[in-house]
């Protein structure tokens, strides 16, 4: 079934077509994101420090998504991944620090490789999905 279109109409059906596709990309967007974030924050707390920090409450058990939302960038969508208990200890962590005896402490990495991880994998599945709707 093949429809034409009149010249003067072009410039209508072409705007149309865009903003639905952008639409459908926006969709592949936040559908990739949601899942690639849970993963994530789950691996966050699988691989978080567990021994002698936060005596009060758990420093791996603290990961949490917070929503970026859309922002006045028309086309914009983010999350993160923070920690809602301990954040300061974060950066402590990750790359270690001084002691009061004037040693360092060995660092711990653990979010880099995650957030490494992951980047690769959104930027894949998302371009997977966007080819698969383009063709």
């Amino acid at each position: 079934m093949s429809s034409s279109i009149k010249p003067e109409e072009l410039e209508k059906a072409l705007t149309e077509y865009l903003e639905n596709y952008v639409e459908d990309i926006e969709e592949d967007v936040e559908d990739t994101m949601n899942a690639v974030i849970k993963e994530a924050k789950q691996e966050l707390v699988q691989t978080s420090p567990r021994s002698g920090i936060a005596r009060d409450t758990k420093y791996y058990k603290g990961w949490a998504v917070k929503n970026g939302g859309r922002t006045r960038k028309k086309h914009y969508y983010g999350k993160t991944i923070w920690n809602r208990t301990n954040y300061q200890l974060t950066h402590l962590l990750e790359f270690g620090h001084a002691t009061r005896n004037g040693g360092r402490t060995q660092a711990q990495p653990h979010i880099r490789k995650v957030e490494e991880k992951y980047g690769t994998k959104f930027a894949d599945l998302l371009e997977n999905k966007i080819r698969r709707r383009s063709k």
